[in-house]
């Protein structure tokens, strides 16, 4: 995996990223660094990721447990360090799953499998952040 990151001088402080997969990603700063907030900041996309990582694992799981998923949404929230390097410090997932016949059990044991055996990117914060998940099941 790779990925090739360009900045774009006319935005101020924009940058463009391309994917090994071929997929293109753009990044801006606040505009008190000099962005122009034109896209998201490079840690919200890590962030972000994250989130989709463990979502993706969290459905994944449920679907080979013959579970009828319908929808799974993921509210991420996070501190960071308050001096350079600003790491995340403490990061919360919330799901919210919906399908027929779905279980508070069955969601949580899929959310726990993704915390401490799937999620790379998870796991990988974990090793500076304080990771908590609370899960809601829906209609």
């Amino acid at each position: 995996m790779n990925c090739t990151i360009n900045w774009m001088p006319a935005t101020g402080m924009g940058f463009s990223a391309e994917t090994s997969s071929g997929h293109l990603l753009t990044m801006d700063g606040a505009p008190d660094g000099g962005g122009r907030n034109l896209a998201p900041r490079p840690m919200e996309t890590v962030l972000a990721g994250a989130g989709a990582c463990s979502a993706y694992d969290v459905v994944l799981i449920l679907k080979r447990g013959r579970f009828d998923v319908k929808g799974c949404q993921v509210v991420v929230t996070s501190e960071r360090a308050p001096a350079d390097p600003k790491v995340f410090t403490k990061i919360n997932m919330h799901f919210v799953v919906s399908g027929p016949g779905l279980s508070q059990a069955a969601v949580e044991r899929a959310v726990r499998l993704s915390h401490e055996k799937y999620c790379s990117a998870s796991i990988m914060l974990a090793k500076t952040a304080e990771i908590t998940t609370s899960v809601e099941l829906t209609d």
